[in-house]
């Protein structure tokens, strides 16, 4: 599935950290927005880390999964590109 990643992070190192943390399951493709493609498990991975390392009183996180009918439908203008044209290779 396809899954949309929002953050505001108030303390420099939590948010170094958690961007750190979400390239291992996505692309950076904004500042504080990553697009990743992913199973159940892994984005309960993501939840667990934003339970247990950020201040929820003060940080954000915003999880948002994109339906296959939907990506299809994501426009996007000037530079970058989708997590869908991306070529994956398992070594």
């Amino acid at each position: 599935m396809i899954i949309l990643i929002t953050y505001d992070i108030t303390d420099p190192k939590r948010l170094k950290r958690i961007h750190r943390f979400l390239k291992e399951f996505g692309i950076n493709t904004q500042k504080s927005v990553f697009e990743c493609d992913m199973d159940s498990e892994g984005l309960k991975k993501i939840r667990n880390y934003c339970k247990t390392s950020l201040d929820l009183g003060k940080d954000s996180v915003r999880i948002y999964k994109i339906c296959s009918r939907c990506i299809n439908k994501v426009m996007l203008s000037g530079q970058g590109m989708k997590v869908t044209n991306l070529t994956y290779q398992i070594v």
